[in-house]
């Protein structure tokens, strides 16, 4: 039972983040006019990070590391997935740089 409980959050937390990557990035169907996504090369999507809420461009295969992963269930515990301008990271802004430095 445990299993198909954990399979059915994953269903649905890929449901969600598709949602979100479709409405946030370039996926989308030309932003619908949202001035915060005119920047956004195809195949990204912005992220909010730290106290100030740094804006990151970060590339839609990050989506594939499991740290990256790690953080967007942290975002989705803290603030759920309904954004408009982007996915809110709970996350130091110098502990997020050090981590998306490893990524390149």
């Amino acid at each position: 039972m445990a299993i198909k409980k954990s399979n059915k959050a994953a269903v649905s937390q890929a449901a969600s983040l598709k949602q979100i990557l479709k409405r946030c990035s370039s996926l989308g169907k030309k932003n619908q006019g949202n001035c915060y996504f005119n920047d956004v090369p195809k195949g990204h999507f912005p992220v909010y990070v730290g106290q100030h809420r740094s804006r990151y461009v970060v590339p839609i295969s990050w989506l594939d590391h499991h740290e990256f992963q790690t953080l967007l269930q942290l975002a989705e515990e803290e603030f759920g997935f309904e954004h408009e301008m982007g996915i809110t990271i709970p996350c130091d802004e110098v502990v997020f740089r050090s981590l998306i430095f490893m990524f390149r």
